[in-house]
Order: C-alpha cells, then sequence, then structure tokens
C-alpha cells in the first residue's frame, strides 16, 4: 500500500510480543476492531503464520524488541504497508524471572533488564518522539499502552526481582504521561494479574507452582482478558485518558 493509496484501517498500531499471550490476543483484537497491526516477536514462524490467517490486516516484523533497527522497522513498515505512522503502540515485550531476591539467577538477570526495561524505554522514546511529530489532537487519539505487573506495584517474595523491573517500567510509564500527556499523547498503564500464556515457561515457573496459583486463583486470566482492557483504554475518545488498569483474576487477593 503506498502513500497516495486511501486509508482502509481506523488506526494503525505496533504490538511487540505479538506471537504469544497478551500481545497476540491484542493484535487480534485490534484486527477485529478494523485496525491495521505491525506485530513483533522473535519467532518470525509465528509472525508468518498470524499474516496468513488474519490477512493483510497484520503483518510483522521479526526480531528483538530491544534492538534499534528492529524498532525503526516497525515504525517505517507500517508507513509503507499502511500509508500511515502508528497512533497506537503497546510495549508488551517482556519476559519474566522467577526466585526471589535471594534465590534468583542472576545470569539471566541482564538479559531480563535489556528486554524489560532498557528494550521498553527505546520503544517509548521512539514512540512518544514520532507520535509528536504527526499529532492531530484533538481531531485524532494517540496512544501509548505500557504493559506493566501487579507485582511492579505489590512486592511479591516469588517474583521480586522481576517485580523489580517492573517498577521501573511503571515509573517511565507515570514520566511519560506527565512529559506528553499535556501534548495530546496518552499513555496508559495496564498491571495483569496471573496471566495464563508462555510467559510461566519462559520465567521458570515449574508446573507445581502454576497448578498452585490456578488452585487458589483459578480461574486465570487469559491473554484476551487482558487485551479487552487495553482495546478499552485505546476506544476513549481523544479527550478521555484511561491511565491506569489493574486486571486480576476475581480470586487472587494477592499480589
Amino acid at each position: 500500500m503506498s502513500k497516495d493509496q486511501p486509508v482502509r484501517y481506523s488506526r494503525i498500531a505496533v504490538v511487540t510480543g505479538a506471537s504469544s499471550g497478551i500481545g497476540e490476543a491484542t493484535a487480534r483484537k485490534f484486527v477485529a476492531e478494523g485496525y491495521a497491526v505491525m506485530g513483533n516477536a522473535r519467532n518470525a514462524g509465528r509472525l508468518k503464520a498470524l499474516e496468513l490467517e488474519l490477512g493483510p490486516a497484520f503483518r510483522g516484523v521479526a526480531g528483538d524488541a530491544a534492538d534499534d533497527t528492529v524498532l525503526d522497522n516497525l515504525f517505517s513498515s507500517a508507513i509503507g504497508q499502511f500509508g500511515r505512522s502508528p497512533d497506537i503502540v503497546v510495549a508488551n515485550a517482556g519476559r519474566g524471572l522467577g526466585g526471589s531476591v535471594k534465590d534468583a539467577d542472576l545470569s539471566k538477570f541482564e538479559e531480563i533488564l535489556k528486554l524489560n526495561v532498557v528494550g521498553t524505554l527505546a520503544l517509548l522514546q521512539k514512540a512518544a518522539r514520532k507520535m509528536l511529530e504527526g499529532l492531530s489532537y484533538p481531531k485524532r487519539a494517540a496512544d501509548i499502552v505500557i504493559i506493566g505487573s501487579v507485582v511492579g506495584r505489590h512486592i511479591s517474595p516469588f517474583s521480586a526481582v522481576y517485580g523489580a523491573t517492573k517498577f521501573a517500567v511503571h515509573a517511565l510509564a507515570e514520566g511519560l504521561r506527565r512529559e506528553v500527556g499535556p501534548k495530546g499523547v496518552r499513555v496508559s498503564l495496564v498491571e495483569p494479574g496471573i496471566v495464563i500464556s508462555g510467559f510461566q515457561e519462559g520465567a521458570g515457573y515449574g508446573e507445581d507452582l502454576v497448578r498452585n496459583f490456578d488452585d487458589k486463583f483459578g480461574p486465570l486470566l487469559l491473554g484476551e482478558d487482558v487485551a479487552n482492557a487495553i482495546q478499552y483504554i485505546v476506544a476513549q475518545p481523544p479527550h478521555v485518558h484511561v491511565s491506569d488498569i489493574m486486571v486480576r483474576p476475581t480470586r487472587q487477593d494477592y499480589p
């Protein structure tokens, strides 16, 4: 699609971590709502499968969400594929790390810190700069949605090291909101509780721990439940800003 062709989509979104879980569910939700989506993940095969399934409204860019070249490609590809720069960015890519402060595997922490914090910050910077360049507030909304976590607000011993990265992300979200919100860019934080996805395996959570979560708090959240909250945020009129949503399974008392 060239810039000279009419735009067929009501909004253009970038979604990182789009190959599974919350990111995939959000991409599916957006496409169903008539949006176009540039999805990012490291799993190129899964992105290709989603392109075939979801059709021309979804296009994938494979690579590490902490890689600046990949981020540049996401934004330039959105213009090339859909005719204009994204007006929604969902910063979802991230990884968990099980274990307490005393017992967490620090050999894995640098990688988690790079993806969860450094990579998120790079995406937020790029999204904010791009959106401010083409801002048409209050005619059109511009949304940056950041996926945090309940453990980024309530300290949990079993995932305190991972939670520390989400505390940092929450601070970035609030700092960016105060910076660009007065100019017309909405910055929203979504803090999910326990969501069943590939996250648990990537974080090193054993089957017994996941089963315990389900026994104590189930039914647990699915990616679609969080995607519904994200859609609610971006569907508001441009002058309405939902800055923070926490979504838990009904029976999850803590964290």
